[in-house]
């Protein structure tokens, strides 16, 4: 057994070295050359329909309101990555590293545009009549590939099991530490408070994190803010260590991997896929549910999604980190450990509240994600054999909060990255062999006096882009 175990590391270490970040930075890259670079030419069109239209009833057929469908996603993105992973990134990578981490999120923006316009487009309603969608429904529908949608759908429902026992597990050791909660407790109270949530339908869900999501978010950031501003002459420089270490190396840290040209792009690119998870096939199970006129339109959401995950709390979090300077002074042991800077930075400046901020933040980050990722696994149960067994794949994902909880089946945790890859790998085939879809409904939302030209104000249909 150990001796499978150890190939199943090394298989997964090369599967998310340059295989998939070949295939997410690639199809990332596909899309913003077809689409013409759209979301650089129309950015404040789409933060106008996006941010600026969140108080507008939307137009259309779905179950749930498009901020509600984005906070959702972002229930799912937004969590430990932001706060534990950038710091990794800088520690292991340099400043440099966040440099790139920019770059993949700005070419991300391409593939998650994608794969939610397909999610709309090819959504359909349940038996109890509401919307939904996901790479299943558009492999099956726009690729007529039947095999694959089943293939992709059983492995996400069965990854999302050691999923949520490891986001459950990352919970109880944070309560254990904070406030000294045993783990099977933490995992019977945050077994409740997600059964309490999603046995509610995606409405419920939908109604929880439309409030969870900017509450968690504003006391993060806002906190994140207070020591920036705290720290504003450092400010300039730390942009100027981005921007100069991106393309030279900068010194290892206390004994860390030494930081090669490679070393930095690998940890800002890597970092920048894991955050904002463009490509990999899940949001758009929750933009499936949006009201929307039309799948572009909430396309746009897609890409808000990595705007703020990515653009907005990973960079927050590192200027904090490269302000206050903690990556260096508290890294300066031979195994630094970087899941503890951002603790130590809200700490010096809050003192204990500064530790409860990030702990408290990392809660309701991953919390949030079970509760996202529970509706997630029961679409694919429900896709594959109704809605009655989705009801009890919610059950066992319920189960598997506490279980994970106290560390039981730790095991399946080394399956957890290697499943990921397997469901990434033919979402990611679909969104490219559907890109003319893609294409063809941007063109027509771009051309169309029913949506740009009259979002716009031009009703002349002789506009040009």
């Amino acid at each position: 057994m150990e001796a499978f175990l150890n190939f199943i590391a090394v298989l997964t270490g090369w599967v998310w070295g340059p295989p998939m970040l070949i295939l997410l930075v690639g199809g990332g890259l596909f899309f913003t050359f077809i689409l013409k670079f759209f979301q650089f030419r129309y950015f404040g069109y789409i933060l106008k329909q996006t941010a600026g239209s969140i108080f507008k009833k939307p137009e259309g057929e779905g179950t749930v309101t498009p901020f509600q469908a984005v906070t959702a996603a972002l229930a799912s993105t937004v969590g430990a990555s932001n706060i534990i992973g950038v710091p990794a990134a800088i520690v292991f990578g340099g400043p440099g590293a966040i440099f790139w981490m920019w770059i993949i999120a700005l070419v991300g923006m391409g593939s998650k545009f994608a794969e939610t316009v397909l999610g709309v487009a090819y959504r359909e309603q349940n038996e109890e009549g509401e919307w939904v969608g996901g790479p299943m429904y558009y492999i099956r529908k726009g690729l007529k590939c039947k095999w694959l949608a089943v293939f992709f759908s059983f492995g996400l429902m069965i990854e999302l099991v050691p999923s949520v026992m490891v986001q459950s597990n990352s919970v109880a050791a944070s309560a254990s530490e904070a406030f000294g909660l045993s783990p099977m407790i933490s995992g019977i109270i945050v077994a409740i408070l997600v059964s309490l949530v999603v046995f509610g339908g995606i409405q419920r869900i939908g109604r929880v994190t439309e409030k969870l999501v900017p509450f968690m978010s504003m006391l993060y950031v806002g906190g994140a803010l207070i020591i920036i501003f705290a720290n504003i002459s450092q400010v300039p420089a730390a942009f100027a260590s981005i921007f100069t270490y991106a393309f030279t190396p900068h010194a290892a840290i206390g004994g860390a991997a030494g930081a090669a040209l490679s070393t930095v792009v690998r940890w800002g690119v890597a970092r920048g896929v894991y955050s904002n998870e463009a490509g990999m096939g899940t949001a758009p199970i929750a933009h499936s549910a949006a009201v929307t006129d039309h799948p572009v339109r909430q396309g746009f959401w897609g890409i808000f999604e990595v705007i703020f995950d990515t653009l907005v709390i990973c960079t927050i979090t590192a200027l904090v980190i490269l302000t206050t300077g903690t990556w260096v002074s508290e890294a300066g042991a031979a195994n630094p450990n970087p899941s503890g800077l951002p603790a130590a930075a809200f700490g010096d400046m809050f003192g204990p509240a500064g530790g409860f901020i990030v702990t408290f933040s990392l809660l309701a980050f991953v919390v949030s994600t079970i509760i996202v990722v529970t509706f997630y696994g029961e679409k694919q149960a429900e896709f594959l054999f109704g809605a009655g067994f989705g009801k009890v794949m919610k059950v066992v994902y319920i189960i598997s909060i506490v279980i994970g909880a106290v560390g039981g089946a730790t095991f399946l945790w080394q399956f957890l990255d290697i499943l990921l890859a397997l469901i990434i790998v033919p979402n990611m085939i679909a969104i490219i062999l559907l890109n003319k879809d893609v294409v063809r409904l941007t063109e027509e939302f771009f051309s169309s006096e029913k949506y740009y030209l009259k979002d716009i104000g031009k009703a002349d249909s002789s506009h040009k882009n």
